[in-house]
């Protein structure tokens, strides 16, 4: 996606201005051979979370946790695997610093496959890193979370909800 003010999400906005929107979502844990996570520093907060975003008109949710994660990173999942679903309105409800407001409802995905060089085309990381899931630095509480219910899918098999 060029910029922001041509995604669905920039055209919405400009309709309703800072009015909470309901948005579908996705986000991913990519989870490297030594079980460290990759997190991303965004550009909006400042700090820590997971890639994701909400899909594009017309497309599918893998499609865009694909694009969304390319786009973020650099790196191609492969095999992306749903492993939870996130809605919590107290976790995912986010008022961003421009003053809009989301309320999220987000398919959580996982992956261990994947191929590139990190490095996000779209200006939203300021920064990549491999982190092991038990030191996690300071992270939106939602995409936190999110990382946890990994956790705990990786060791009951247990679709999360959050």
């Amino acid at each position: 996606m060029s910029s922001f003010r041509e995604s669905y999400l920039g055209r919405l906005r400009e309709e309703v201005g800072d009015r909470l929107l309901l948005m579908p979502g996705c986000r991913i844990v990519v989870e490297g051979e030594d079980g460290r996570v990759l997190l991303q520093r965004r550009s909006d907060f400042g700090i820590w979370g997971i890639p994701g975003g909400v899909p594009e008109e017309g497309e599918d949710i893998l499609d865009a946790i694909v694009r969304e994660t390319h786009e973020e990173t650099g790196l191609t999942v492969r095999k992306p695997h749903a492993f939870g679903y996130a809605s919590h309105p107290d976790f995912e409800t986010i008022r961003y610093p421009n003053g809009h407001v989301c309320q999220y409802f987000s398919l959580m995905f996982c992956a261990t496959s994947f191929e590139g060089t990190l490095g996000g085309s779209d200006g939203e990381s300021l920064e990549l890193g491999w982190f092991a899931p038990d030191d996690l630095p300071s992270m939106l509480p939602n995409m936190r979370r999110s990382v946890e219910a990994y956790g705990r899918f990786k060791a009951s098999g247990e679709f999360q909800m959050i």
